[in-house]
Formats: C-alpha cells, sequence, structure tokens
C-alpha cells in the first residue's frame, strides 16, 4: 500500500496540491493546478502527478457551512472528488477544510508589494492566491494525517 497521499483544496479557478507521507505523518504544499474544462481534465493531471509521486489516496477538502451542514459547494466539490477517484483509481477521503485559507494566509504573511510600497501587481495577487492554494492543500492533509493516527492508533509508528 502507497505511503504516499495526494491533498487536494479545490478552488473555483485552481486546485492547491500537497503531497503527504503516511509513515512520517508529514504533509508538504506542492503545486497550484488551474482547473480544467472539463472535471476529465483535471483527472488527468492529477492521476499523472499521484503515480509520480506514488500516491494511492486522495483526501479532499470539504467546504462545509461553519454550522457543519453542506451547502452547494460541498455538493460540488463531492461531485468533482467522485468523478476524481473513478477516473484515477485513487481512494478519496474528504476532511472538512473550514477555514484552512485564513490559517494559511496566518502561516504565509501577507502578500508581495507593488512598486514603491503600492498594491501588489495582477501578477503577485495571483502567485500569492496560488501560494495559499498550496498551503490550504497542506492544511488539509496534515489535519487528515493528524485525525487519521488518533483515530487509528494503530496505524502510529514506534
Amino acid at each position: 500500500m502507497p505511503h504516499r497521499i495526494v491533498g487536494i483544496d479545490l478552488g473555483d479557478r485552481r486546485i492547491g496540491v500537497a503531497i503527504g507521507d503516511a509513515a512520517t505523518r508529514t504533509a508538504a504544499p506542492f503545486a497550484t493546478l488551474s482547473r480544467g474544462k472539463r472535471v476529465a481534465d483535471d483527472a488527468v493531471v492529477i492521476a499523472k502527478l499521484a503515480a509520480e509521486q506514488g500516491a494511492g489516496e486522495i483526501v479532499v477538502g470539504l467546504p462545509l457551512n461553519m454550522d457543519g451542514s453542506e451547502g452547494p459547494q460541498a455538493a460540488a466539490t463531492r461531485e468533482w472528488a467522485e468523478a476524481i477517484a473513478v477516473a484515477t483509481g485513487l481512494t478519496l477521503r474528504y476532511r472538512d477544510e473550514r477555514l484552512t485559507s485564513e490559517r494559511a494566509e496566518r502561516r504565509i504573511g501577507t502578500g508581495a508589494r507593488g512598486r514603491s510600497g503600492g498594491p501588489p501587481t495582477p501578477s503577485q495577487r495571483e502567485a500569492y492566491r496560488a501560494r495559499v492554494d498550496r498551503e490550504a492543500a497542506a492544511l488539509i492533509l496534515q489535519d487528515d494525517l493528524d485525525a487519521t493516527i488518533n483515530e487509528n492508533p494503530e496505524r502510529r509508528s514506534t
């Protein structure tokens, strides 16, 4: 069974990706992908990435409402993730992603400023958002790795 796991922070335009290792229980930001026009386009890219990284599982952040209920965005995420899992053959798990983007922003700090301290350029804003997406994916995956160990103590390494 592969020990590597792909973590996903799904957005409307971008997909934040992290790679984790179940044996060491660590997750790290990896890449930010542009969403394809079709789920099949995303599946091809994710399948290739998972194969290159030796991953057999995918953890997708589920955007729950603050009260824990699922709204339209959670339903759309489930539909996308299930299609990805079928197309790639990866085992799928979901992890609550509430506030991960805010946590990611706090972790990496504020974005770059433009010339002379002015507002950031569009490319600087896009690079910052991509970095936040990767970091959020790592937080989602790390939360899952931590929860899996707490839920399944026999998976702890000695």
